[in-house]
């Protein structure tokens, strides 16, 4: 057996991990010793793995082989007994957190930067998962971080690299690597939940469909799933071959990156239905023919229809949504008598809820719907719980969302996204609206009386942990909402996030124009925040 071996290495001035883990450039990650440093930080917070199972896996991008090589050398020096990976190191992030689950890991490490564009020059990233499966609580990302700071020496092996394209049991040290199917465990737990004859049905009836992977890592669980068992057409995957590039593309399933998609759903002779994925398949965004679901409403007809799936026909526990996400599922949750949360940003805050049976569905704006299944989101999930309810319903996906704003009325939104910006411009304004929360009750601003004006904190009902700061809400007495956060999933400058909320319960105005019905609220949020001014952007990067 190798004996592990003890490098010598520097601290260095990482980047604070949360629960999307570590973010950089490919460049940063390759300089000498720093993911050594990063992966032993992780070994080093954890007791009592020693023998037990890690589950390592990631979205195929640059970077993503050799970084599984050095962690698994790792893995053997510091006395894990077995790791399962995902052969050509592949592992969707749902995949990871159902791997983990059903084979009782001791955890996962998941390599992925998410949506980020990929490449030498582009992001790569590293988290940890817990045995629960899902991404590691803040307690264990700040101990990860902190021991980033002081670490002098990291444990590793030298060997041959392991065949990562065999599946099959291979030795490393003392440790055992078994090269597991990447999609078989999460295949079978599909067909637990949804009813694949039903969908089965329903392809067979002439229904097309279009899922775009974006040469991301739902490539083969969309060929093995949608084109294999379910029996959709060849060609219904399109870009369906994960690249370490992304095929030079932007993995990000909105209007803007996932431009294939949204051409096919918009031409005449277009498919039915519509969907697409991210990097690492935890993301969706959901189209019908020539007609946008934003990620709210998904999350609003998915609760209020969920039923349909054998998998949640007992019924629902309760519905969870970020804060910024619309208010759309809490009118379905308050109409079918269900609890419903608000939750800020992070799925670890859901899993909190899941793993308290208070919660079976669960969704964020950004694209992110999940339930109790696993504890990540999960893309292609929401695609085929939409799926069964298409194929229960025989109605086409507009009619669906018609029909739903007609019973429950319809909450207009957008997000507007200023990526890239100076990170102390981006600080400087949220500053500006901290100090000005007080003033702002009571005003009429642009015909909008200001009800409410905080900077949300959340107090887990579970455990008790109280997170603050976790954006600005401005709520104004019809309901309406302006939203401002910034958000950490970028590697260069700030993103600034601003939503933009409307309720309408008349359905003759249903059919409007949402950038126009939401205009004054758009204005407004730009004269509260002084966007122009204090970030030099006079229009969002991206808008959804």
């Amino acid at each position: 057996m190798t004996a592990p071996r003890l490098v010598p290495t520097e601290p260095f001035a990482g980047q604070r991990p949360g629960t999307s883990g570590l973010r950089k450039k490919v460049a940063v990650f390759r300089q000498p010793h720093y993911l050594e440093n990063f992966v032993q930080s992780i070994y080093d917070v954890l007791e009592g793995y020693a023998g037990q199972t890690l589950v390592v896996g990631g979205d195929g991008r640059f970077f993503n082989r050799e970084a599984i090589q050095v962690i698994l050398r790792m893995a053997a020096a510091n006395g894990f007994g077995r790791v399962l990976v995902g052969c050509r190191g592949i592992l969707s992030t749902p995949a990871a957190s159902a791997v983990i689950r059903k084979h009782r890991a001791f955890g996962g490490i998941i390599l992925s930067a998410s949506h980020n564009p990929g490449g030498p020059d582009e992001d790569f990233g590293i988290k940890y998962n817990i045995g629960a499966g899902g991404p590691a609580p803040e307690k264990v990302t700040d101990a990860i971080f902190a021991r980033s700071q002081t670490i002098s020496q990291y444990r590793i092996i030298d060997a041959a690299d392991i065949d990562l394209d065999r599946p099959g049991r291979q030795s490393l040290g003392g440790m055992t690597v078994e090269v597991i199917d990447p999609v078989a465990d999460y295949a079978e737990l599909m067909q637990r939940l949804f009813d694949f004859p039903a969908i089965r049905g329903l392809f067979a009836s002439g229904f097309r469909m279009c899922f775009d992977a974006m040469h991301a890592v739902t490539g083969p669980y969309a060929h093995t799933i949608l084109e294999g068992l379910l029996g959709a057409p060849a060609g219904t995957v399109i870009n369906g071959i994960p690249l370490p590039d992304f095929g030079g593309g932007h993995p990000d399933p909105n209007l803007v990156h996932a431009h294939d998609l949204v051409a096919a759903l918009a031409a005449p002779d277009g498919p039915d239905f519509g969907a697409a994925s991210d990097g690492d398949g935890d993301r969706n965004m959901i189209l019908g023919r020539n007609f946008y679901v934003t990620p709210s409403d998904s999350l609003a007809v998915l609760t209020a229809n969920a039923g349909l799936a054998p998998g949640y026909a007992g019924g629902l526990a309760g519905v969870a949504r970020s804060m910024p996400t619309s208010q759309a599922a809490d009118r379905v949750a308050a109409a079918l008598g269900l609890a419903c949360y608000e939750t800020p940003t992070g799925w670890k805050f859901f899993g909190n809820l899941m793993d308290a049976g208070l919660v079976t569905l669960c969704g964020e704006e950004s694209f992110g719907t999940g339930s109790d299944h696993v504890r990540e989101k999960d893309g292609l999930w929401a695609v085929l719980l939409w799926l069964n309810i298409l194929a229960s319903r025989r109605q086409s996906v507009e009619d669906i969302l018609r029909q739903h704003w007609r019973t429950y009325g319809r909450n207009y939104y957008s997000r507007h996204d200023y990526e890239g910006v100076d990170s102390a411009a981006a600080d400087a304004l949220m500053d500006h609206l901290r100090q000005n929360l007080a003033s702002l009750p009571s005003k009429c601003l642009g015909g909008f009386t200001v009800d409410l004006a905080d900077d949300f904190s959340y107090t887990d009902p579970v455990d008790g942990s109280v997170s603050a700061g976790q954006g600005i809400r401005i709520i104004f007495s019809d309901g309406s909402r302006i939203v401002y956060r910034l958000s950490g999933t970028g590697t260069v400058g700030a993103t600034l996030r601003v939503y933009i909320e409307r309720f309408e319960p008349d359905p003759a105005r249903h059919d409007e124009d949402t950038q126009r019905i939401l205009a004054p609220l758009i204005d407004l949020a730009e004269e509260i925040a002084g966007i122009r001014r204090r970030t030099g952007r006079d229009h969002p990067t991206v808008i959804t």
